[in-house]
């Protein structure tokens, strides 16, 4: 026998994988979490039984709720899984995926069409972060296609803006943990920083690098990915964020000069593997390092320290951001606008064995 479970595949972004609404799901969060893998397949490295697609970018799902909290529309908790593991991370936010939250209330009802475009507040449960997002919804239905590219996807989609509300210290207790906009840490300079996501940025000639490596050739330079990982710890504590061994954060991320036309050149590890592109709010946290004093980006990135437009390139492409900047507090950033595309992929019942609602079993 196996249960049935009404969910919306959707792409989020460069991400993808199963929404749910929350009543849809078991209330425990043991027997959630039993469910969540069980519907994406893990702990498999193919993840052949389930939906998830064998990469840290495509084992991921998301929970929605209306909303309680006054002002705010949605309730919106990101989960991350991982194909070998039976890890369901629910520590830290996921931009991209956020894009697909107010399609997914849209498409399931939990929120009205407001005319030709729609504006909904949702509140990220992971780390308490708040944002408006406005979609496209001519006739009151959500608009998928459109003239919006964004690079690591392909063709064009109807565009989706997001405009973060507060992002400083989204899962550290301030945007600089350390209290340093600089640190010497296990033998090399590096940014810790957390404005929307915690990441550890270090130039990429300080680990004898270029930062325009593929992503192929990072994931096969062992050297590099065991030098990350134990600066990544050490960062780890640093930041206050105690042992990150199991841990999906803090990102580490590889800047150089830009090549492209450009602000800055990266490369993200999420935290083991290379990311194809960035994060959202990776790329926010990169952005606002570019704009800080003494940073390890200052000198490298070509962006202007009052705010605007910073164009973060990776691996498949760049990533702008909008920044706004306090005038009195070059270190408060007051808003971080983006664009991101979704698309509803499939709609139906994931089937999840009943056994797998039993205590212990991941069937």
């Amino acid at each position: 026998m196996q249960i049935p479970i009404p969910t919306l595949f959707m792409r989020g972004g460069t991400s993808r994988g199963p929404f749910f609404v929350e009543a849809d799901l078991p209330a425990d969060r043991e027997t959630r979490d039993r469910v969540l893998l069980a519907a994406l397949g893990s702990p498999d490295r193919r993840q052949i039984d389930g939906l998830g697609g064998a990469h840290p970018l495509t084992s991921k799902a998301g929970i929605v709720r209306k909303s309680t909290t006054p002002g705010v529309d949605l309730d919106f908790l990101f989960l991350q899984l991982q194909p070998d593991s039976e890890c369901v991370d629910t520590s830290a936010n996921c931009g991209n995926m956020l894009a697909a939250v107010a399609p997914f209330a849209l498409e399931t009802g939990l929120a009205a069409a407001q005319g030709a475009t729609t504006t909904l507040r949702v509140l990220t449960l992971n780390t308490g972060m708040q944002c408006d997002m406005t979609v496209q919804t001519p006739g009151g239905q959500v608009a998928y296609e459109g003239d919006a590219r964004i690079d690591g996807v392909p063709g064009t989609a109807a565009p989706i803006e997001i405009a973060f509300l507060d992002t400083a210290g989204s899962v550290c207790a301030s945007l600089l943990p350390t209290g340093q906009v600089r640190d010497h840490i296990e033998g090399v300079d590096v940014t810790c920083i957390d404005n929307g996501m915690p990441l550890v940025l270090v130039r990429a000639e300080a680990l004898g690098r270029s930062g325009d490596e593929s992503v192929a050739a990072l994931n096969a330079d062992t050297e590099l990915t065991a030098r990350l990982e134990t600066l990544r710890i050490a960062c780890g504590h640093a930041m206050g964020l105690g042992d990150v061994t199991d841990k999906n954060y803090p990102k580490m991320t590889l800047i150089a000069a830009p090549r492209a036309g450009g602000s800055i050149a990266t490369r993200s590890f999420i935290p083991h593997v290379c990311h194809d592109a960035i994060g959202v709010l990776a790329a926010v946290t990169v952005a606002t390092a570019c704009m800080l004093e003494g940073s390890v980006a200052d000198g490298v990135a070509q962006a202007p320290k009052s705010g605007g437009r910073i164009s973060v390139e990776h691996p498949s492409g760049e990533f702008s951001v909008e920044l706004e900047i306090d005038p009195a507090n070059p270190r408060n950033i007051t808003r971080a606008a983006l664009l991101r595309t979704a698309r509803l992929i499939m709609r139906g019942e994931v089937l999840v064995p009943n056994s797998v609602w039993k205590k212990g079993s991941i069937a």
